[in-house]
């Protein structure tokens, strides 16, 4: 036998061994889980739920059967006169425990400034507050996201909302409950302020949710409401992260390859990656180029990819 053939014969062995191996590296390949879990926000559904053709007690049933996610969150805005509706919160329970549901967080907005530097107002956002948290801890939720806005300076805005959320955070401490603040618009939406806050609440149930797609300060006003001062989203992202007990992941518009098209995700979530967090990552699609069922499984679709690659 010649050189040659014996060459050929060990490459193609060789070609065959890893050919027999190639479906089981699929299947490790496939069974390879993202580094964190993945929920929805409902507020990716607002457009059906303002158009009454869903409800929030339908959220749950969608969330499972529609896009096979088993944890939610919910937007107090859409069950607002409820939060003490013991008999509606037994029902959405019911339908929760039906689906195989966990539910996670509620977002408040509407129920005034934590970082109000009038005392008086401020006292009466955080008592408006409460409800919710007692709201979340009957639903088994673990956290209420709220708002850090006021009106006054960088300075004094900040200075009350660590007072606000000091006094909030000792209200849900009590119940088990976390307070958790977005990057949502105006001094919120620039890293280093927010995460300023949070060093001067330095408590353990206090924290941020880092917005992947909320790093605007200011819009200009009109409808259109484009963004006039924009905060870098990875520095962003990197200084609020030490306080996340969750992330948002919000989505706008897809490529042809289906990743998003304003933010790298593969570069933010390597940042959230190296920063520790092995927490949640709420779907929140909120683009208008296609609807928000496809949405929110692009959004699904890119999070499973890139979480198992970075």
């Amino acid at each position: 036998m010649t050189t040659s053939r014996r060459s050929f014969i060990k490459q193609a062995a060789g070609a065959a061994a890893g050919l027999a191996l190639m479906p089981s590296a699929f299947a490790e390949s496939s069974l390879k889980k993202p580094f964190f879990d993945i929920s929805l926000a409902e507020w990716s559904l607002h457009k059906a739920l303002f158009a009454k053709k869903i409800t929030n007690l339908d959220f749950p049933a969608i969330a499972r059967k529609e896009f096979d996610i088993s944890i939610v969150e919910y937007v107090n805005q859409f069950f607002k006169d409820k939060a003490q509706d013991k008999t509606y919160l037994n029902d959405l329970l019911t339908r929760c425990k039906d689906n195989g549901i966990t539910n996670n967080l509620i977002m408040i907005d509407g129920e005034g400034e934590i970082g109000a530097t009038d005392k008086a107002e401020q006292d009466k956002a955080i008592t408006n507050h409460h409800r919710w948290v007692e709201c979340a801890k009957y639903l088994g939720c673990k956290t209420i996201r709220v708002n850090a806005a006021g009106k006054g300076t960088a300075e004094e805005v900040a200075k009350a909302a660590a007072e606000g959320l000091s006094k909030l955070g000792e209200f849900a401490k009590t119940m088990n409950i976390n307070v958790i603040v977005e990057n949502h618009g105006g001094y919120s939406s620039n890293g280093q302020w927010l995460s300023g806050v949070m060093k001067q609440v330095n408590m353990k149930n206090v924290g941020t949710l880092p917005d992947f797609g909320n790093f605007c300060i200011k819009r200009a006003p009109g409808p259109d409401r484009t963004c006039e001062e924009q905060y870098d989203r990875y520095q962003g992202t990197k200084e609020l992260l030490p306080f996340a007990k969750g992330v948002s992941a919000k989505t706008y518009d897809f490529d042809e390859n289906g990743n998003c098209i304003e933010t790298d995700y593969s570069r933010i979530l390597k940042i959230t990656k190296d920063s520790g967090f092995k927490g949640i990552a709420g779907i929140e699609y909120e683009g208008s180029k296609i609807d928000e069922y496809e949405g929110i499984r692009k959004t699904k679709a890119l999070l499973e990819r890139v979480g198992t690659m970075v």
